[in-house]
This record gives C-alpha cells, sequence and structure tokens, in this order.
C-alpha cells in the first residue's frame, strides 16, 4: 500500500502527530488501481489507516455535509449530521442562549474535548446556569464561532480518550480541521426564514488560499452573518387578564416572547498556513470572532413581582425622600418611631377602585413612587451580550534522520462575554434607576505549551511499535469584570436604617425593594475578580500491529493541578480482523475532567420560576462559589475532578461496496460537577450572604452552588452506514445512515443536593433515539440531497418545575436541496429544512409563562425554513 502526504494544515507526516490529526483522501489516479479510501489518524499517534481498521470509532463530516445546509450556525449544523450530539435553541435562559451548550452522547458539553487543527480549543467565558439540568453550570468552549466555510472535515471520535489528550475527553473528541488550500476559493451568499415569515438568516462567506514560498501555504475564511428573532408564543394567562381588566399598557401581541434569540454583525476570520523548510514544518493558525446575541426575559407583572411592585399581599411604595417628614401613602413612616407599611385593598386586582385612589395620591407627590407608574402594564427585560473570541497557535514539526519525530507548539485563546440588560430597573433606585445597564463581564483566557515526541521501533512485531510521549503546561484563567455602578449597587429604597418601635426597642429595617438590575444582576466589586491555575502533564502512548490481524494500542497520561492535585488516567484499545470484511474493536479507559476555575469562584444571579408557598412565581436564585461559608453549611466543599470509566466493544464490515459499523458504549462518571439542589434561604442566611461581600443577596429567594455529589451510567449504541447505489446512468449516488440510543441513570446522589427535579431531567431531557438517513446524488450540473430526521421522545420539565411535566412525542422531519451549476464554477442552490413544517406537541401549560411549545425540543420549535444559496468558485 502507498503512503500519502496529508494535508499539511495538520501534519507535515503523519507519524509526526501527537494530538488528534486530520483525515484525508488517500487519492491516486486511475492508472495507479488504488481505490479512493479514506483514512484517519484521530485518537492515534500512528501513521494513517483506513477509517475501518481503526480500534476506535471515528465519524468523518466533509466540509460539503455542513456547506449543504440552511442553518448558519455550528451547532446546529453538527445536530443534523451527528445523531449522538444534541442541541436546542435556550431561549429565556441567562448567559446560555448566548453560548448554546450542547451533549455529545447524553453528556455535558464539557465532557467533550473540542480541538482544532489536534489542539485544544479554549473554552468560553459562559457558564450556563440554566442548562435545562443536564448542562447545568457547564463551560464548555463555542465551536458556533467556526464558520463551515473554513473547514476542510470534522472528525468526531466517539470514545473516552482522556489518556491521550487530557481533561475533558470523556464522551468523546470534536477535531475541526481547517483548509489547507495554497490556490483557488470561494465566494458564497445565503438567505433563509422560516414558513411564519420571521427569523430571517441573511450570510456572506469567503475563502482564498495563497501560496507561501515556494512549498507553503495561507488559506484565510471569513464570514458575517446576522439572524432576525422569532417568536413561538401565546398571551400569558395573567397578562391577558390584565387586558381583559382594562390595562392597556401590557406588551401586544405577546408579554413574553419565546423564541430565538437575535444575532447581529457575527464576523468570523480565520486563517491557517504552514511553511515547509529543510527540515520540517512550520505552522501557525488562529481566528477573531465578534457578534451581538439579544433575546427576551420573563414578564413581570405589574401587580404580582415581587421586590418591585409587591411584598407578599402588599403594594411595594416607595419613599424617595425618607427624612423628610412627610409619609407616602402605604409606604414607611419615619417619624412616629416604628415602621408600618400600609396595605393597599385587593392589590392583585388593578380594577379596584380604592387601589386606583391611593395610586393616584402616590403619582402625585413626586417624593413616593412605585413602579406601576414606570412601567404600568408591567415588563419584559431584554437580555443579550456581546461576545469576542480570539485566539491564535503557532509550532514546528519534522523528523530527525533517526526516524524521530517532534512537534512543538504554543496556544493562546481568550473569550470575552460582556453582558448587557435593557427594559428593567433596579427597584432600589426608585425613580432614579436607568432601564438598561451594562453587567460587566466574563472572561476566559488559556495558554498552552506541547511538546510531543514519537518514534517507530521493530519489536518483532507485525509493524513496527510506535512510541508517543509528550509533556504538555497549560494556565487557565477566569475573570469577572465589574459592571455599571447602577446595575448592582443598593439604592436608598433597600437601604437599611434604624428606628425605635412602640416597646422602645431599635429595629434594623428597610423598604423591602430588590437590589441590582432586575432579572441579571451586575458585577460589584465585592463579586468581582480574576482567578487561575496552572497544570501540567506527562504521557506515554503506544500502538502497533501485533500480527497482521491484531491492532493493539495502550496509553498512560499524569496530570497534576495547583489547585486539586494529581490524576492518572489509562487506556488499552484493540482491534481484530476477523476476515477481511469483518473486524472486532473495543477499548477500556478511565478519563477525568477538572473543575473550571469559573466553576468554583463564580458569583451569579438569575430570576427563575420557584415554587413559593405552593405557588410558582418568578424569584431571585443566587449562584454562589462553594467555598462561600453559607455554601459550606448546606454540605458543599472545594470541587474535585470528575472521574469516568468506559469501555467500548463495536463491529464493522464491509458489505460488498457498502460499510456498515456498530459500537457499543458504556461510561460510567464519578463525583460528577453540577449545580446543587435549589436551596431555600432563611432571613439569616441572607444577612450572612450579604455580610460576606454578597450585596444582591438581601433579595434571594434562593441559592445553588457547584458540587461533586452525584455518579452516572450512560450507554449506548451507535450506527452508521454507508451505502453507494447504482441508480442514474450518470453521477455518484449514496445512501447513509446514522443512529443512535443513549440512556442515562443516575446510580448514586446526596439527596440534600440532588433532588428529583434534576435527577428526571438527567434521565429523560433528551431524547434516547435519534437518527437520520441520507440520499445525495451528484452529476455534472446539478445533484440534490434528501434526508430524514427522526427525534425521539423526550420528557421537558417546563420551566424547570417538577410539577409541569410535557411528555414529547418522536418526531420525523424531512430536509431537502437542489444544486444547479448554471455556468462554470457557479452554482445556485434552493433547499428547506423540515421540509413539512413539523412542530413539536403542544405545551399544556403554554397559559403560564406563554410558550406554544416544549422549549427544549431536539429539533427546535421554529418549524420549516427554506432558503436559497449560491457559491462561485475559482
Amino acid at each position: 500500500m502507498k503512503k500519502f502526504l496529508l494535508g499539511t494544515s495538520c501534519v507535515a507526516m503523519a507519524s509526526v502527530l501527537p494530538t488528534v490529526a486530520a483525515s484525508a483522501q488517500e487519492s491516486t489516479s486511475a492508472d495507479d488501481g488504488f481505490a479512493i479510501e479514506e483514512v484517519v489518524v484521530t485518537g492515534s499517534r500512528r501513521a494513517a489507516r483506513s477509517a475501518a481498521d481503526t480500534p476506535a470509532p471515528v465519524d468523518v463530516i466533509s466540509a460539503d455535509q455542513f456547506a449543504n445546509q440552511g442553518d448558519g450556525d455550528m451547532s446546529n449544523l453538527l445536530r443534523t449530521v451527528v445523531p449522538s450530539y444534541n442541541v436546542n435553541a435556550q431561549p429565556i435562559s441567562d448567559a446560555a442562549t448566548l453560548v448554546r451548550p450542547a451533549n455529545l452522547r447524553g453528556l455535558a458539553p464539557d465532557q467533550t474535548l473540542v480541538l482544532l487543527n489536534g489542539k485544544r480549543r479554549h473554552r468560553a467565558a459562559v457558564i450556563s446556569f440554566l442548562g435545562g439540568g443536564l448542562s447545568d453550570g457547564a463551560q464548555g468552549p463555542d465551536i458556533s464561532v467556526i464558520p463551515s466555510i473554513a473547514l476542510k472535515q470534522v472528525e468526531v471520535l466517539r470514545d473516552g480518550a482522556a489518556a491521550q489528550y487530557g481533561s475533558d475527553a470523556i464522551a468523546g473528541v470534536m477535531n475541526f480541521v481547517l483548509r489547507d488550500d495554497a490556490e483557488g476559493g470561494s465566494v458564497e451568499a445565503k438567505w433563509g426564514q422560516t414558513y411564519e415569515g420571521d427569523g430571517d438568516q441573511r450570510m456572506f462567506a469567503a475563502n482564498i488560499g495563497l501560496p507561501l514560498g515556494p512549498d507553503g501555504f495561507a488559506n484565510f475564511s471569513a464570514e458575517w452573518r446576522e439572524a432576525d428573532p422569532t417568536s413561538r408564543s401565546v398571551q400569558r394567562d395573567d397578562a391577558q387578564g390584565l387586558i381583559d381588566g382594562g390595562n392597556n399598557n401590557v406588551r401586544q401581541p405577546y408579554a413574553q416572547v419565546w423564541g430565538t434569540p437575535e444575532i447581529r454583525d457575527d464576523w468570523k476570520v480565520f486563517l491557517n498556513a504552514g511553511l515547509n523548510t529543510s527540515s520540517g514544518e512550520a505552522y501557525l493558525f488562529g481566528n477573531y470572532a465578534e457578534r451581538e446575541t439579544e433575546g427576551g426575559f420573563f414578564y413581570r407583572n405589574p401587580d404580582t413581582r415581587s421586590g418591585v411592585n409587591v411584598s407578599g399581599t402588599q403594594r411595594l411604595v416607595g419613599d424617595m425622600a425618607p427624612d423628610d417628614g412627610i409619609t407616602c401613602p402605604g409606604g414607611i413612616n419615619f417619624n412616629e418611631g416604628e415602621a408600618t407599611t400600609g396595605t393597599v385593598a385587593d392589590p392583585l386586582n388593578v380594577g379596584d377602585a380604592d387601589e386606583a385612589a391611593v395610586l393616584a395620591q402616590i403619582f402625585a407627590d413626586p417624593n413616593c413612587f412605585v413602579f406601576n407608574e414606570m412601567f404600568p402594564g408591567g415588563f419584559t427585560p431584554q437580555f443579550g451580550g456581546q461576545l469576542n473570541d480570539a485566539a491564535i497557535a503557532m509550532g514546528y514539526r519534522g523528523e530527525m534522520d533517526n526516524g524521530l519525530a517532534y512537534d512543538v507548539s504554543m496556544h493562546v485563546g481568550r473569550n470575552q462575554a460582556d453582558f448587557f440588560i435593557k427594559n428593567t430597573v433596579n427597584p432600589s433606585l426608585g425613580s432614579l434607576t436607568p432601564t438598561e445597564f451594562e453587567l460587566g463581564s466574563y472572561i476566559q483566557l488559556e495558554k498552552n505549551f506541547n511538546a510531543d515526541l514519537s518514534y517507530p521501533i521493530d519489536v518483532g512485531f507485525f509493524s513496527d511499535l510506535n512510541v508517543a510521549a509528550g509533556f504538555e503546561w497549560r494556565e487557565e484563567q477566569f475573570e469577572a469584570r465589574i459592571g455599571q455602578t447602577e446595575s448592582w449597587e443598593t439604592g436608598i429604597l433597600a437601604q437599611p436604617f434604624e428606628l425605635e418601635n412602640a416597646d422602645g426597642d431599635i429595629v434594623v429595617g428597610n423598604q423591602g425593594f430588590g437590589v441590582a438590575a432586575n432579572g441579571f444582576a451586575g458585577f460589584s466589586p465585592n463579586v468581582a475578580g480574576e482567578w487561575d491555575r496552572t497544570n501540567i502533564a506527562l504521557y506515554l502512548d503506544m500502538e502497533a500491529d501485533v500480527t497482521e490481524d491484531l491492532i493493539l494500542g495502550a496509553a498512560l497520561r499524569w496530570e497534576d493541578f495547583s489547585d486539586f492535585g494529581s490524576t492518572t488516567n489509562f487506556k488499552v484499545s484493540g482491534l481484530y480482523k476477523i476476515t477481511d470484511a469483518l473486524r472486532l474493536r473495543g477499548s477500556i479507559s478511565s478519563g477525568f475532567r477538572a473543575p473550571t476555575v469559573g466553576q468554583q469562584q463564580v458569583v451569579n444571579i438569575s430570576t427563575v420560576f420557584e415554587e413559593v408557598d405552593g405557588r410558582l412565581q418568578l424569584a431571585q436564585r443566587g449562584t454562589i462559589p462553594p467555598t462561600n461559608p453559607v455554601s459550606a453549611d448546606f454540605g458543599a466543599k472545594p470541587l474535585g475532578p470528575e472521574k469516568s470509566n468506559a469501555f467500548t466493544l463495536g463491529l464493522a464490515a464491509d458489505i460488498g461496496a457498502a460499510s456498515l459499523t456498530i459500537d457499543y458504549f458504556n461510561i460510567k462518571l464519578k463525583d460528577r460537577i453540577t449545580q446543587s439542589a435549589t436551596i431555600n434561604l432563611s432571613t439569616e442566611d441572607r444577612t450572612r450572604l450579604v455580610e460576606s461581600g454578597i450585596g444582591f443577596a438581601a433579595d434571594l429567594a434562593a441559592f445553588r452552588f457547584f458540587v461533586n455529589d452525584f455518579d452516572t451510567r450512560t450507554q449506548g449504541i451507535d450506527i452508521v452506514a454507508t451505502i453507494p447505489l447504482d441508480l442514474f446512468e450518470n453521477g455518484s449516488t449514496n445512501l447513509s445512515f446514522a443512529g443512535n440510543y443513549t440512556k442515562t441513570k443516575v446510580t448514586d446522589f446526596n439527596p440534600a443536593t440532588l433532588d428529583d427535579l434534576r435527577i428526571a431531567q438527567l434521565e429523560t431531557s433528551l431524547p434516547r433515539y435519534r437518527g437520520n438517513a441520507t440520499f445525495t446524488h451528484t452529476d455534472d450540473k446539478w445533484r440534490m440531497l434528501a434526508r430524514v430526521n427522526y427525534y425521539g421522545g423526550h420528557t421537558e420539565y417546563h420551566l424547570g418545575s417538577f410539577g409541569l411535566p410535557i411528555d414529547a412525542g418522536g418526531k420525523i422531519t424531512f430536509d431537502a436541496e437542489f444544486g444547479y451549476n448554471v455556468m462554470e464554477n457557479v452554482e445556485v442552490v434552493i433547499g428547506a429544512e423540515n421540509l413539512f413544517d413539523t412542530y413539536p406537541d403542544d405545551n399544556p401549560h403554554a397559559g403560564i409563562a406563554g410558550a406554544a411549545y416544549p422549549v427544549e425540543s431536539p429539533f427546535g420549535f421554529n418549524g420549516g425554513m427554506y432558503y436559497v444559496r449560491a457559491r462561485y468558485s475559482f
């Protein structure tokens, strides 16, 4: 068998690769008599080999499979072609709306290692505080900054690989391989719209390859994209009740919008370059990306919003000048030695004549204030952020005369999220509050240095024993920057005061209004800061063809972290050729995921639905560090690593020209990191949190913290089949199938920190069955694609409530695309995703918060989308 040079975007020679490397097409001329065969080195540090002969299952997704879709978001594109990859729209999900968490093989987003050209990709700064149970608290990379036009292919290793590549590689590894053309390029424009007439997507992209010296390349890619918001909502019952009662200031048609957010000025620029020298190859690649995302939050009812409009059943009336000797109606009397909050008759009925009269009196006094004056119909905050992502990697690799291959590289990646919120208030500031706030920033900065060696040794096996070893140093830094002062400060309506009550005792009270920007508190000096940690790693990796029919491999990795100590992990894998057309493969491995610095230090506040006094209502819920004394009282401890034990067993078969792989996986995870169960706060707890520096805790109803406190077992089956067909006289025709079954079971947990809701979300929130079948035909002038997708049933606990289950049934959707070359190098494409406009099952609880469909639907809830695309290649 001949050897062929892989694309220089990843390697100069396959044996050099110390990490996941590129797949390539082993191209030969027809005169050579060799068939075109897909070869990969993913999951191995040996020379490239046939994908069917790898001990671990690897999916290789070509650039065309991404380009030939209507959507422009990389997560959605992956969801279509990888059945074990799940991502949903994440509407009204705090920071998770900006960087959507995705799940590979039923595990959390940060349990999948993401690589770019074989190098570890940095994390996003965003932590998913509201991740639908499964992704709560996850902090993974942001793959949406990668444009499809920049890709040569994507390789998905469906196997645990922490012993080979380090932290996070529990569910698998995704390697995004950049284009490495030294000439030619393409320009593309695309427009799409939902069948409902909203959600317009506009995209322009370009790629060009240029020579770099006599034997090098510089490949540039750029993409600009915008997406309009969508709405699949109904009017909330409470908002409709206000309208029916005569309140004409409620936002219509919907007080609260459930839909995909608006994306503005989504810019992505990538560079990939390589330069061959007399002794090896120098390489460099990197990116810059930015975008702005804006979505909605929950509606604040003007007669029930706690901390803004009411406290319990009492109308909150603010006295903006408490020292002037004048008492506000229904407010606090400072001049008679005791604090008394007046009760307005039936404050929940805006049509009540007594309340209307009192409100009129309050409106007439400039020092007396209720938020009904500012937002008579209530308000719905708009939350969003500007995201900025940049990275650069450079290195040098080569091979010495004695056969020792080396690769030395450095990588720096930075991701920043600047949060903002509009159409809301800091209640404690009363009439002086702004309605727009800059909330502060999260920044994730990572630095990596790698030195890797590989050497073949003749030990008498059928092939040389490939021995690879290496060293890695990594630094991870998380920073929270202070927000606009008004977004976090405690205003006069929440400041404590002392007074003498009727018994002559001195008591402390305040006017009862909430603190900080309502919906998402700005970052105060007490919660802002910069934290970091370092770790080093050593690994040894060996693999060989022991006989002509038997491949064995083993890897051992040791890592030491500055904050929690060391961990050692292993992997043993093998493949046995039963016949030339049938192969048995499998692996046994241990793995780990280190807690992120952000998970250990972050402080956050979210507005969520909570059951208070037997009634579901909006409440403030905080996330505080596990090292906070209040957290410690409820069992919190400093975080340690998650630990896994896994095995896979599979068959790979060639049936004529067709290929089939069936792989079983079983992953046991111990000490999983997640957010604890919701813990209701007492007045004493709130006081202690405020004294510890968390000022907004005075308004908290409950809190959570990150914890290592439960174990799971995730198992399933992946099936992949490719069948060439001979249906037409000209061109090539293929039918491919990919299916996945995944089931997660919580095997051990602490009832004090993990409740029934979280267990149910972990076990049932994703469909157990996913699959698709794709038919493609390509001719000289035209091509077509038809795809059928199946999404199994799942259970959504709507609004994070155990009492609002939605048992959503399985659904089938269809995609279609037709492309025609109108002239040489110019193709025009028309297509549709979800061709027959399939929606999820209706939401039986729609009236509570206004969502027409289950918001965690695995295929979205926007219905069908059609699109047109034009592409010019040169």
